[in-house]
């Protein structure tokens, strides 16, 4: 049997284009892309990120970067829509497997998924993270603001993770970006915050579109806010699976009502194209709380749609078949 029917995770041998392969069955990578840690010719890396101790509610992100890449399975199997190309045809992705975090070392964390980060940044690759937490946003931005100066961040969540840390430790995932404020790795002038629904003091600097704001004036004017915020600055997308409203992402460790709905985050995320995004993470996805790969299965859309907005970014052209 061709090796390309079976097992592409371990026994494809280049990085781009894609072949069919059971959607039920092989080794599994986030779409089916092969395992490699040779950056060689890599356009985007996709690791995972697999902690969990900075939660405040529910634990178990530490196994999502397991089922995103479960669920990413039937995505693979045809072109990408609708964008009606597919994005390895363009891109060169690879997954990098998972960082390896010393559980019972909680100082050790923050410094190794740095350094993970930075190990992947110096072959110029760009990076797509899977948590863990939302925590992991934090050491993740510090390896990109050493490659790339102050950063746009982009968050869509129900949370602003800003809240004062004053007597408390900053290992958390509810205080994370302020840290980050406070550390300059984050042009607050820059920045905006998509979906939030739960209170904060302060804005810290950031624009805030709050969730029943997204809900009444639609995608189109999120996407015109960001464009106008964000501008031509280099702009760190970061996506918790929570600022969807938990119909849609039941698999979250701190669920909110009235988030966003799956089809408003997919135009919200095919809309990115004109930005100069640095890198992407994904969090929060967790699955003992999911129901039927719900959450997964969004959260692995989401992510194989930025990877094909990136596609179109390096010339990859959309087709139109039907009403799009």
């Amino acid at each position: 049997m061709d090796y390309v029917n079976s097992d592409q995770a371990f026994l494809k041998k280049d990085i781009k284009g894609a072949k069919h392969e059971m959607t039920y069955a092989g080794a599994l990578s986030f779409l089916r892309r092969k395992y490699s840690r040779d950056l060689k010719g890599v356009d985007i890396v996709v690791s995972g990120i697999p902690f969990d101790s900075a939660v405040t509610n529910r634990p178990g992100a530490r196994f999502g970067p397991r089922a995103i890449r479960g669920a990413s399975t039937e995505l693979a199997s045809l072109d990408a829509f609708p964008f009606g190309f597919n994005p390895f045809d363009t891109l060169g992705v690879v997954d990098y497997g998972d960082c390896a975090l010393d559980s019972h070392a909680p100082e050790t964390i923050a410094a190794t998924i740095t350094e993970h980060a930075r190990g992947i940044l110096a072959h110029d690759c760009k990076m797509l993270s899977f948590g863990g937490d939302h925590f992991v946003s934090l050491p993740l931005l510090r390896a990109h603001a050493e490659k790339h100066g102050s950063l746009a961040l982009v968050q869509f969540d129900a949370h602003s993770d800003t809240w004062a840390d004053e007597g408390r430790t900053p290992f958390s995932h509810g205080v994370m970006f302020l840290q980050a404020v406070k550390e300059g790795i984050i042009d607050t002038s820059k920045s905006i915050q998509v979906g939030l629904r739960s209170w904060n003091d302060s804005a810290h600097g950031f624009e805030i579109l709050t969730s029943p704001w997204v809900h009444r004036h639609g995608t189109a004017a999120v996407l015109e806010a960001i464009y106008e915020r964000v501008g031509d600055a280099k702009a760190y997308i970061t996506f918790d699976i929570d600022c969807l409203d938990p119909a849609f992402a039941p698999g979250t460790g701190t669920p909110v009502s009235g988030g966003l709905a799956s089809w408003q985050a997919l135009e919200l995320i095919r809309g990115l194209t004109p930005l100069n995004m640095v890198g992407m993470d994904l969090v929060e996805v967790a699955p003992a709380y999911d129901h039927a790969e719900t959450t997964a299965i969004a959260a692995a859309t989401i992510a194989h749609d930025w990877l094909c907005v990136m596609a179109e970014k390096a010339g990859a052209k959309r087709q139109v078949v039907g009403r799009i």
